[in-house]
């Protein structure tokens, strides 16, 4: 079994309603995305999925989230923009963009600073 990761980011605020804290009031991070995939073969010329496909396919996904307030982009209009529920409509995507290709998603981390981070894998 072959497991590929990626990263990428994207600027964003956002607020958690319900949050007793500092982080109910609007605030933003730089967020960083790990995105694994995993894949059992190769193709004929040895890889898995290109680096750059893989990437360009993660920035598509989060390009609606860059420069945002999540609270106002959907789904995270109806569900707190956590970085677990961020991971999750992140691996759920990825999911849906590279069904057919010869990988799978393994899992997804969000990093909302150097030293927090949440990760959604099934």
């Amino acid at each position: 079994m072959y497991e590929l990761m990626v990263e990428t980011g994207f600027s964003a605020a956002h607020q958690l309603r319900g949050y007793d804290g500092k982080c109910e009031r609007l605030h933003g991070h730089n967020w960083r995305v790990n995105v694994h995939v995993t894949a059992e073969r190769l193709n004929e010329i040895g890889l898995a999925i290109d680096f750059h496909e893989l990437k360009k396919i993660a920035e598509e996904i989060l390009f609606p989230l860059d420069h945002s307030n999540l609270n106002e982009v959907f789904p995270f209009t109806e569900i707190n923009p956590s970085s677990e529920n961020i991971a999750k409509w992140v691996y759920d995507n990825l999911k849906k963009k590279i069904s057919g290709k010869n990988v799978q998603v393994s899992m997804v981390t969000v990093w909302e600073s150097e030293t927090a981070s949440a990760t959604y894998l099934e």
